[in-house]
């Protein structure tokens, strides 16, 4: 099996090695990953200029590793198309420093690239984790959760989404499958308003974290310490 994991975080964000670590028990493994931090930029791609690729040689033994000058959505086309040899089985993404739950999913590059794998026909599976360095589930889990949804029927126009709690073991409920996106989101606005001279004024931006969500949703599940599951639908395709 060939596999294209690929992030918004960066080619060095701790979450995409641990992805890439797991992938290698399945198959042979190519990441492509941004070369900065590129959250929160959805289904972006470069429509004008250049994209520069190089060659990450000291990434992970066994792993052909790329980082790319561009958003994440433009790592999986450049991944598909002009890194790998042959067109990848799979594609993951993440895995994600922070959650993907509810109208957060619409920002997210990490959903947006696994998105794009779907434009080439390209099954794929979205990962992310609470924002924090505890990745004792993760280890844990991961690799049983990918091999489970590798197995299982999906449509064309869905990926899976799996959001990891970052509490210890000892605090973990279990898995939740089926799980709604809530309708509202994880990280609230919030603006700090300063004001300038000549009526102009600055916004600090410091996002709060959602405590409360509805039953059956993803965030609910994390908030209680549950692994979510759940489908996100790419409303394009039919």
């Amino acid at each position: 099996m060939r596999i294209l994991v690929v992030n918004d975080d960066g080619i060095h964000a701790e979450g995409i090695y641990h992805l890439a670590k797991m992938a290698k028990n399945l198959g042979e493994v190519w990441v492509v990953a941004p070369d900065e931090q590129c959250s929160a930029m959805s289904h972006r791609i470069t429509v004008h200029g250049s994209i520069e690729v190089k060659k990450e040689n000291d990434f992970l033994d066994g792993v052909k590793a790329y980082c790319v000058k561009g958003t994440p959505a433009d790592c999986v086309k450049v991944g598909i198309q002009h890194v790998m040899p042959r067109k990848p089985d799979i594609v993951f993404s993440g895995i994600n420093y922070g959650y993907n739950v509810g109208f957060d999913i619409l920002y997210s590059g990490t959903v947006g690239a696994a998105m794009e794998a779907l434009l080439s026909g390209i099954p794929a599976i979205a990962f992310s984790k609470e924002m924090n360095n505890n990745y004792e589930l993760v280890d844990a889990h991961l690799l049983s959760i990918t091999n489970d949804l590798m197995n299982r029927p999906i449509t064309k126009n869905e990926i899976w989404n799996v959001n990891i709690p970052g509490c210890p073991i000892s605090e973990f409920k279990g898995i939740l499958d089926e799980r709604l996106p809530s309708q509202d989101s994880f990280h609230l606005d919030n603006y700090d308003r300063v004001e300038l001279e000549g009526g102009d004024f600055r916004l600090n931006i410091n996002g709060i974290g959602n405590t409360n969500a509805e039953l059956g949703t993803d965030m609910k599940a994390v908030l209680d310490n549950y692994i979510s599951i759940g489908k996100v639908k790419n409303t394009i395709l039919i």
